[in-house]
């Protein structure tokens, strides 16, 4: 994303000059946290974006989010959890889940952990390039509660890859501690184990690359005459 920028000069040409660069690299701040970044308020951090010509934080989500879900193949924008702001297809992605109170435990206040799991699980199918993609193993561990309001960024790289298996590992932080880690196997389904699936008679062959054969469903080798 380019925003006009201003040379350096003055104190305030100067901040501007690095707000835009810090907007660059990460999009999703806020007013909040910049104006604490650059030790200055609220009003003066909205005062150079105005100047800039950037937009608000919720607009420059939307641009961002816009070219990412035009990428992914295997899910519908509604399926991802969370904001989805970068992918490049088999290598890495990004997500942010803002938390809020329909997603917490009553009297705790934690969120459920299926929602930081699913963020995770539709950030990792979502990298892969194909039309349908299933999980089929993840080893997953929470590393400390999120509260209600707090912002959980997910970051997905993909480690390996054999056919149509691949390994994805998932980290979700919250601001720079880490909340959640996961390691997911997806696997990426042709034609006719797309069939198979949909009929319930495949099951995903972890280390295999391929789908096993349910009792009295067609084995991989009789694809030619299924």
């Amino acid at each position: 994303m380019a925003y006009k920028g201003l040379g350096g000069g003055t104190p305030k040409e100067e901040r501007q000059r690095r707000l835009t660069k810090r907007l660059v690299e990460n999009p999703f701040l806020t007013d909040e946290e910049l104006a604490q970044h650059f030790g200055v308020s609220v009003q003066t951090i909205r005062l150079d974006r105005l100047t800039l010509g950037i937009p608000e934080l919720r607009e420059r989500m939307k641009v961002v989010a816009g070219r990412a879900y035009s990428q992914v193949r295997s899910l519908g924008s509604r399926e991802i959890v969370g904001e989805l702001i970068d992918v490049e297809l088999g290598k890495s992605g990004l997500s942010v889940l803002e938390t809020t109170p329909d997603m917490v435990f009553e009297r705790s206040q934690v969120v459920r952990g299926h929602y930081i799991f699913a963020q995770a699980d539709s950030l990792a199918i979502a990298l892969v390039d194909a039309d349908v993609v299933l999980t089929g193993l993840a080893n997953i561990k929470f590393r400390r509660p999120v509260r209600v309001g707090e912002k959980l960024v997910a970051k997905a790289e993909v480690l390996r890859k054999k056919g149509n298996q691949h390994v994805v590992l998932v980290v979700t932080k919250v601001g720079q501690e880490p909340v959640f880690r996961g390691k997911f196997v997806v696997f990426a389904l042709d034609e006719w184990e797309r069939r198979l699936a949909q009929a319930g008679q495949v099951e995903l062959g972890v280390g295999r690359g391929s789908a096993a054969r349910r009792p009295g469903g067609p084995g991989p080798s009789e694809r030619g005459r299924a």
